[in-house]
């Protein structure tokens, strides 16, 4: 079930360090330059060969390597010296300590998965395998890597010919890990103006799960917007309906109405159709809005619950969507991410 990282304790691995303040600083929506300095520096003392990072912070050379600077010098040199760095102690005494948000703190812990992550294959900021290394060290039991499709250009969105070899990665990496956790084969596919998608039905037919979204013509009518959509959902390859107002409320993109549509027939198609609607849980989207979780819960929806992870750390902002269903009352049954992995592709692909 997932759970926020515990606490690391002195002694500590220097890469441990630099990898957990990143982590904390993804979770909080720190500064990418200043993430991606931990980041780099944990790079670069991970290719070091045994023994010359301790040989150069004897010698007061750490800050000759590349990608190593004050900060993350000062970092290695106390985790070196068995001392718990004091920048990661305040990190993990802050906003480390507790869940982002408050209230459903039961939810957060039924949860199993996240249906909706990116990796640095598209716009996230890291590797698969940091991808997956964080959501094991958060308990989860499962996670659906959903980089882009090829539309979304901005975003360095998949062709069939990259997603061909990303599938063969994703295979690869549930299999070294034995069962303990699984790597699930999916898209973030844009949903098209006519509400067909972007990528060809065989490449879709090898992924585990679907989530689609749409990226471009946020401001179309509401007539063609609802057709859009409701073609969308009910394709057979579709599971998970993605943000669906396109809204921002808040950060650094601004602010952005969402789009106008029939939810009541959206929401119908999707609850005829098995699909779920994404609780997007991005503070800047916080999408759908309570009266539209409202409704879909009226009117039978299944929901998913996810991070849209683009940084390791972003995974914990599933507290947010899982305050917001407490509080509207979701019954966690329905919610996609509480379920096992096989459940869900049984639910995602059945026979």
């Amino acid at each position: 079930m997932v759970a926020l990282a515990p606490p690391l304790t002195a002694p500590v691995d220097p890469v441990s360090a630099l990898r957990r303040i990143a982590f904390l600083m993804e979770r909080e929506r720190a500064g990418s330059y200043r993430i991606e300095a931990f980041r780099k520096a944990a790079a670069t003392v991970s290719a070091l060969p045994a023994g010359e990072l301790q040989a150069r912070h004897t010698a007061g050379t750490l800050g000759e390597l590349a990608g190593i600077g004050k900060a993350t010098a000062g970092v290695i040199g106390e985790a070196l010296d068995g001392e718990l760095p004091a920048y990661l102690k305040s990190l993990q005494e802050g906003s480390g300590a507790a869940p982002l948000a408050s209230g459903g703190e039961e939810l957060y812990a039924a949860l199993t998965g996240d249906c909706h992550s990116h990796s640095n294959w598209s716009d996230g900021g890291s590797p698969i395998e940091e991808m997956v290394l964080s959501a094991v060290e958060t308990d989860h039991d499962w996670l659906v890597l959903t980089d882009h499709s090829p539309q979304l250009r901005v975003a360095n969105g998949l062709t069939a010919e990259r997603l061909t070899k990303q599938i063969a990665i994703v295979d690869a990496i549930t299999a070294s890990l034995g069962g303990a956790f699984t790597l699930l084969k999916g898209i973030e596919v844009d949903i098209l103006d006519d509400g067909s998608l972007d990528q060809t039905p065989a490449m879709l037919d090898k992924l585990d799960l679907v989530v689609a979204s749409v990226h471009s013509k946020l401001k179309m009518n509401a007539a063609p917007m609802t057709k859009r959509m409701v073609t969308a959902v009910r394709s057979p390859r579709v599971n998970v309906l993605g943000h669906c107002t396109g809204r921002l409320v808040t950060g650094s993109r601004g602010t952005r109405p969402q789009s106008a549509f029939d939810a009541r027939a959206v929401f119908e198609a999707c609850a005829e159709s098995g699909t779920a609607v994404e609780i997007n849980s991005r503070p800047e989207r916080c999408d759908p809005p309570d009266e539209l979780i409202r409704l879909a819960d009226e009117m039978g929806c299944l929901f998913s619950i996810d991070s849209d992870a683009h940084a390791p750390g972003q995974l914990d902002m599933k507290s947010y969507g899982c305050e917001r269903a407490t509080r509207l009352g979701i019954d966690p049954d329905r919610i996609v991410t509480t379920w096992d992995v096989d459940r869900l592709r049984d639910w995602a692909r059945p026979a």
